[in-house]
Order: C-alpha cells, then sequence, then structure tokens
C-alpha cells in the first residue's frame, strides 16, 4: 500500500476512528491526539501491511494499543490526590455511555468494538487477539452487566 491510498483510506476511518477513542478515553482532547498518533504510526508502517482488505482491522489496532497507552500514561501523570475527582466522565452524561464506562476493561473493549465502531464478533476478536467464543462469551456478560445498570436507573 502507497502513502495517497493510505491517507484516503484513513480519511474515510476517521470518523470512526474518533468514536473509538473518545469512548476509550472519555475526552476529546486526549482522542483527538490518539488518532492523530494512530494514523501517523499507521502511516509509518503502512508498507508492512500484507493484506489491504483489513486496513480497517490493522488502524483500528493500531488505535487501540494507542488509546491503552494514552490513558497508562494519564494515570501516571496524575497526582494521587485527585483519582477520586477525575474518575468522572468528561463527555455527554447519558447512561448508556455512564455504565459502558463503568465496565471491566476486557468487557468494555468488546462492547465499544461490536457496538459503537461497528465491528463484527469476528473481527472483534481478532483485533482484541482473543478466541471469537472468548470475545461471544465477553459480550454477553457486558451486556447482562449493561442491562443490569441501566435497570437499576
Amino acid at each position: 500500500m502507497d502513502q495517497n491510498e493510505f491517507v484516503q483510506r484513513a480519511q474515510q476511518e476517521n470518523a470512526r476512528l474518533y468514536r473509538t477513542a473518545l469512548l476509550y478515553l472519555g475526552s476529546e482532547k486526549r482522542a483527538l491526539d490518539a488518532v492523530d498518533e494512530a494514523v501517523y504510526k499507521g502511516l509509518c508502517a503502512c508498507k508492512t501491511l500484507r493484506e489491504p482488505a483489513y486496513f480497517s482491522t490493522w488502524l483500528t489496532r493500531i488505535l487501540i494499543n494507542e488509546c491503552k497507552r494514552a490513558l497508562k500514561r494519564a494515570w501516571r501523570e496524575q497526582p494521587f490526590e485527585t483519582l477520586p475527582e477525575t474518575a468522572e466522565a468528561a463527555f455527554d452524561a447519558l447512561p448508556l455511555k455512564d455504565a459502558v464506562l463503568c465496565l471491566p476493561a476486557e468487557l468494555k473493549e468488546v462492547v465499544i468494538l461490536r457496538y459503537f465502531s461497528d465491528f463484527t464478533l469476528t473481527q472483534t476478536a481478532k483485533l482484541l487477539n482473543i478466541p471469537q467464543g472468548t470475545a461471544a462469551t465477553r459480550q454477553r456478560r457486558a451486556l447482562f452487566l449493561l442491562k443490569l445498570a441501566l435497570e437499576e436507573e
């Protein structure tokens, strides 16, 4: 894949990448930074992509890794005293988004990829490097927990 083709395809994926990063990070600024960094890293490595048909999955995996790095970096940078106050969501106070943010990390990843980024179960399993059955189980657990959380409200 050459750089011009990469740029065109990355622009087509930009909105979905941003939504995914926003759900992972909870902040518009951090989401934009993560998308920019993921696109840059993808551009640098676009020659290594073996199957152009998997471009979307490949770039999303780069974004997920970048989001995890950003979360780890943000956690290390915050003073201990401010952690409880910063646990609130910085974006829309919709009950569903709050419930998704409260899920354990491995369940939250599946929900974000399946329902907010429009990936199939097979693609989600590949992105997370887990068996498809594990992805299905995590999806069922996450939906059950979301149902409980939303019924309480």
